[in-house]
């Protein structure tokens, strides 16, 4: 009857444990008899206008029914997968919110769960946006769900299902991860991987209609085992809590004898030892570890073929795809004024998302998933090592069965050429959810954050990241949504100025990963989807570095910092040779570890270099300290002049340097990779 019990074995279920001490085997559904409704604060420090959150949760039957776990995954992708998601769209829709919120459906733990919301609420809203959510779901169970809608969304799981794409990480490695969900709680960890059977089940039970429907009624609309939380904002919140624990602390002092506060001093000395007194010879050695003669000494090469088509060319890839061709349509940033930048972001959002030619924005997100494995917008600039040059690029990134190449590149040629960009209300709840995933990053992502501004004061590249993807970009999008409201006219000019400069031959180039005979059997699509473009000239642009102050502060509402600090190596007179890569990695793992994780505290310290700029960062991760993480940066080249490393030591730190240049990579990968290097 305890209720601060039941909230801490609510916990300790939700993070997977079957029981909470020996003598404790509550099952969680039994804490749930009827929904609840919870609020709590967060810290909202001097943000001038504080917004709330709120989630609906779900518990869900226990993991362990591959085709109902399957069947999930489809049907939360369904629900809230893309923009044109019925109860996202009913949500973002609705203006009461800026951004969907909750973790969707989560399968990991024993216990399934589904839940979705909204961030940037006004907290009087709350109960509209909950009946909202369940009305929206009623709907969708009475009068059912677009048939469209569920095609593309068992397309896209079923793609995804059979390409296995790992990105970074190696698939056999994601495949045992995937098997643990299953064997941590002693089921099969095999049954888990095995989808083909559960599948067929699933379009079986499509096919007879009502499938998705029956669920939104069992699991969701039916299931009293439903907890809403609201979050709300206390602009003192960290002020109380830090005032608590110092009472709390004070009292527990008051309490001690001398022999225990004593105690206490002489543990926190041992602490302080045993963090300063680095790993004995014979414990590392203990550690397994490669060698130099495990090493490949042969380069990797990937293959590349460029082929000239029209005013564009083609960068062609000859790998092994499994039948699935990897398309990436490039163009050259350059070609737009500087002032036009902070637009990239919406402006390649809007050409997914807003709908094309005679399709509105549902039907076309609901085309790419039918007929494709997805189109992604992705921007890329680097500088040049040695060279005056800053190539800054924009791609749309495609995949498709090889059978559906003519649909991809129709949808290719459309978005390009026919988005629509007069879409005024779709681009504003663009705009509002970059705006709160943005902030809603700081805290997640601070490190990246501080890089992307560090690394802007030295190259044009770096100052285009930080007004696509930076700080500046934050900036801009809360100006955007003014300029949406009050000045539409304006924004939908740019829009469009960005499209007729950018889309042309002559800035383009597609870049095609796929085996030889099935490049043989698409190569004249691709020569006709270039020859579709406009053939007009755009000169490059002038860019100019924008000024930053050498020392800049930050304000976020956390109690952890994101300290960096950063140099142009190249501008003081380093000149490549291999050292840095090797320097690098063992700086993180030692030097930076030590100091500002394990001594100072911080989640992580780690430093990055980038060898074609010259820039060489330090970061911390939620770091509680500043000046202090300051000074271990400093002393980094005191630490560097005194080491003497034994072979050992400087055998693990070229391996690890190798393990980052030579990284694991999949087909689609190396393709774009290589293009990256020639363009």
């Amino acid at each position: 009857d305890d209720p601060e019990q039941r909230l801490r074995i609510i916990d300790a279920a939700l993070r997977g444990f079957e029981k909470i001490s020996p003598d404790s085997d509550i099952a969680l559904q039994s804490l749930f008899t009827k929904p609840k409704y919870k609020e709590a604060a967060y810290d909202s420090g001097d943000d001038p206008d504080p917004k709330g959150q709120i989630t609906l949760n779900w518990l869900l039957p226990e993991a362990g029914n591959v085709e109902l776990t399957l069947a999930w995954s489809i049907f939360a992708h369904i629900l809230i997968g893309t923009p044109a998601s019925p109860l996202r769209k009913a949500l973002i829709d609705s203006g009461l919110g800026e951004d969907l919120t909750g973790v969707g459906f989560e399968s990991s733990l024993r216990q399934m769960m589904f839940s979705t919301g909204l961030r940037g609420i006004q907290v009087e809203n709350a109960e509209k946006i909950q009946e909202l959510i369940l009305n929206t779901l009623r709907e969708l169970a009475e009068n059912g769900i677009d048939p469209d809608t569920v095609a593309s969304s068992l397309n896209t799981v079923e793609f995804s299902l059979r390409e296995c794409n790992t990105g970074a990480l190696p698939r056999g490695l994601v495949l045992m991860l995937m098997s643990l969900d299953a064997w941590l709680y002693d089921r099969d960890p095999i049954t888990a991987l095995a989808f083909e059977a559960p599948l067929n089940v699933i379009k079986q039970n499509i096919a007879k209609g009502n499938y998705f429907e029956s669920m939104i009624r069992q699991y969701l609309l039916d299931n009293p085992h439903r907890a809403t939380v609201l979050l709300k904002p206390d602009p003192q919140l960290g002020q109380k809590l830090a005032e608590k624990e110092r009472e709390r602390l004070e009292k527990a002092r008051k309490t001690m004898s001398p022999a225990e506060l004593r105690q206490i001093v002489e543990t926190t000395r041992e602490l302080k030892r045993r963090q300063e007194t680095p790993d004995s010879p014979e414990a590392l050695a203990s550690i397994p570890h490669l060698h130099r003669s495990d090493l490949e000494p042969q380069i990797k090469k990937i293959p590349l073929e460029v082929l000239p088509a029209g005013d564009s060319k083609v960068l062609y890839h000859d790998l092994f795809t499994n039948g699935i061709l990897y398309l990436d349509v490039g163009f050259n940033l350059q070609q737009l004024p500087q002032e036009s930048l902070p637009y990239l972001p919406i402006f390649s959002q809007a050409l997914l998302e807003t709908g094309a030619a005679e399709l509105d924005f549902v039907r076309l997100v609901q085309r790419i998933g039918k007929y494709t494995g997805g189109i992604h917008p992705a921007t890329f600039t680097s500088a040049v090592r040695n060279k005056d040059e800053n190539p800054a690029w924009l791609f749309l990134r495609g995949k498709a069965m090889l059978a559906q190449s003519p649909e991809l590149l129709a949808i290719l040629r459309d978005v390009l050429l026919t988005a629509r960009l007069d879409n005024r209300e779709r681009i504003r709840q663009m705009a509002l959810e970059a705006k709160a995933e943005m902030e809603a990053g700081l805290v997640r992502v601070g490190h990246r954050v501080a890089n992307t501004r560090l690394k802007a004061r030295f190259t044009l590249a770096d100052m285009a990241a930080e007004e696509m993807g930076g700080v500046n970009q934050l900036f801009f999008l809360r100006k955007l949504i003014e300029r949406i409201d009050n000045d539409w006219q304006a924004v939908q000019d740019a829009l469009e100025s960005i499209r007729a400069a950018l889309i042309n031959q002559q800035g383009m180039i597609c870049n095609v990963t796929l085996d030889q005979e099935g490049w043989k059997s698409i190569k004249g699509q691709i020569d006709e989807f270039i020859a579709s473009f406009p053939k007009t000239s755009t000169p490059a642009a002038a860019w100019n570095l924008t000024a930053f102050p050498d020392r800049e502060g930050l304000t976020l509402p956390t109690q952890v910092n994101f300290v960096g600090k950063a140099a142009n190596l190249y501008e003081h007179g380093y000149h490549l040779n291999g050292s840095a890569q090797v320097i690098v990695p063992y700086l993180r793992a030692t030097w930076l570890w030590e100091k500002v994780r394990v001594q100072g505290g911080a989640y992580g310290g780690f430093c990055v270099f980038d060898q074609q700029s010259g820039a060489l960062s330090f970061l911390s991760y939620r770091d509680p300290n500043l000046t202090q993480t300051l000074d271990i940066y400093d002393q980094t080249v005191q630490f560097l002049q005194s080491i003497q490393l034994d072979e050992a030591e400087l055998t693990r730190a070229i391996i690890g340097a190798i393990g980052e240049v030579d990284a694991y990579q999949l087909p689609d990968a190396k393709g774009y990779t290589l293009s990256l290097i020639h363009i």
